[in-house]
């Protein structure tokens, strides 16, 4: 798929749509044993009817290259394997890099090594499909009466990753979108409204630097911390500018790298000279950004919807007495007042065509969408991440430890109901990455070749370096002559 074709295709589905609306030896239960719910009684039925299907038959083996589902390590790769064979009768051949995921996957393609199932990103999915790699799979989706459920996975989001008229994969969970997430027990000591604009956002941090806001004296905390550039879109809402690429009268065109976004260059360079922004934002890696934010240096973070629930869940477990909550809110107001914070690409498992055991993959893809699977998916494996006793579900402290994500923490599924409740915040962030996350136009070329590019002026924008003006004309020379804009 040329550069090209990826901005034109995606603005053609109207790519920048909102997610929603706007823009081993343990004690075990049956395979079917799940948490129970007043779900969608089709969506029901047809999970049950695929269980039965898959426990009655020889399901053969399905040899799986998996980026995050699966276990934590290697020892407990081998108890997913053995509990996905327990629940649905297939073998599973777990294939689980611990890093350069994207490495092994292209040298395996490329040597001709045989996967049933392989986790992909959407951009990913679409180069391979166009080179004949993959399995169109649109006719076994539409027919499939768990896949086609709109209380499975809303009809939308199959849109969104339709290519040439052809669905090359299932997904794999839901992805959420990046937010500001604060410190609210900070926001409650000073008595500091949520902020909605710019000015807001800058008064909550000059608070939070200047007045004390964990009570103990100190005078090293500030406002906000970042990881590079990652990610600024809450407050280039602000302005009204779009992340990723947005195609403007049959052009490409990055609005980050226009005239646009020079006043919110102007704006995070006063946060950084004024001392409001981690010092050392440009060289943080997101690891470095949620150690600040967990031990009391700064007040807020741009992170994923998700880990709102896992902050607050790692203090908590290590001091349920910590005052420590996090909270995610809104990107701030744009001129128009539209807020717009990003969403995290589609990833979604394929089926290449040299696949041994097409058949029982695509039913494992299905049954990952179903309740049961989603508990494995979140929850774990039983007995070892988590125990059932007389129907109560609780977490083991490996489980603890696990964060109730062994590949699908956030499913698409409405039917299903987390029997151990969720992390705390968790539910709330969705609610914001729902009402307000953009799914941006990016392409192959993005990560590799845009984004060091639009990183290396931005980043000397916000350290006054360069000027924001000269920021933008450098970002634009490199862009067109690299052939990444038009």
């Amino acid at each position: 798929m040329s550069r090209r074709s990826a901005v034109a295709r995606a603005s053609a589905l109207g790519a920048g749509a909102a997610l929603a609306g706007k823009t081993g030896a343990f004690a075990q239960s049956t395979p079917v044993a799940s948490p129970a719910g007043a779900g969608d009684p089709d969506a029901a039925a047809a999970s049950d009817a695929l269980i039965e299907e898959l426990m009655a038959g020889d399901n053969g083996t399905i040899r799986m290259l998996s980026a995050v589902t699966g276990g934590k390590n290697p020892e407990e790769d081998v108890l997913f394997e053995e509990e996905v064979a327990r629940l649905t009768n297939i073998e599973l051949d777990l294939v689980h890099p611990t890093a350069e995921y994207n490495e092994r996957l292209l040298a395996d393609l490329a040597a001709g090594v045989e996967y049933d199932l392989i986790y992909l990103g959407n951009y990913s999915m679409y180069d391979l499909a166009e080179q004949g790699v993959l399995m169109p799979l649109t006719e076994q989706i539409e027919s499939s009466a768990i896949l086609s459920n709109p209380t499975v996975v809303p009809p939308e989001e199959w849109e969104s990753v339709r290519y040439n008229d052809e669905l090359y994969g299932v997904f794999n969970k839901r992805e959420g979108g990046r937010m500001p997430t604060i410190r609210q027990d900070w926001m409650d000591n000073l008595g500091l409204e949520q902020p909605t604009t710019l000015d807001d956002f800058y008064n909550v941090m000059v608070a939070f630097r200047d007045d004390d806001p964990n009570g103990t004296g100190a005078t090293n905390t500030f406002g906000l911390s970042l990881a590079g550039t990652y990610d600024i879109q809450p407050f280039m809402s602000g302005f009204g500018v779009l992340p990723g690429y947005v195609e403007v009268d049959g052009a490409r065109t990055i609005p980050y790298a226009t005239e646009a976004a020079i006043p919110g260059y102007e704006w995070l360079a006063r946060l950084y000279d004024e001392g409001l922004l981690d010092p050392n934002f440009a060289t943080n890696t997101t690891a470095d950004m949620r150690n600040v934010f967990l031990t009391d240096l700064c007040g807020m973070v741009v992170y994923w919807d998700t880990w709102v629930g896992l902050f607050n869940n790692l203090i908590l477990t290590e001091n349920p007495e910590s005052p420590f909550v996090a909270r995610g809110i809104p990107g701030a107001e744009g001129p128009d007042g539209e807020i717009i914070i990003s969403r995290g690409q589609p990833a979604l498992w394929s089926i290449p065509v040299n696949s041994p055991n097409p058949e029982a993959a695509f039913k494992w893809a299905e049954w990952w969408n179903t309740i049961p699977g989603i508990t494995l998916g979140t929850l774990g494996i039983e007995g070892h991440d988590y125990t059932v006793t007389d129907g109560e579900y609780e977490l083991t402290a490996t489980g603890e430890e696990h964060g109730m994500d062994h590949g699908q923490p956030t499913p698409y599924n409405t039917n299903w109901t987390n029997p151990i409740g969720t992390l705390p915040g968790l539910e709330d962030a969705q609610a914001v990455s729902a009402e307000h996350a953009y799914l941006e136009v990016l392409g192959l070329e993005w990560g590799p070749e845009v984004q060091p590019i639009l990183d290396e002026f931005i980043i000397q924008a916000i350290l006054g370096d360069i000027s924001p003006e000269d920021a933008v004309t450098g970002m634009q020379e490199l862009l067109l002559s690299n052939g990444l804009i038009d």
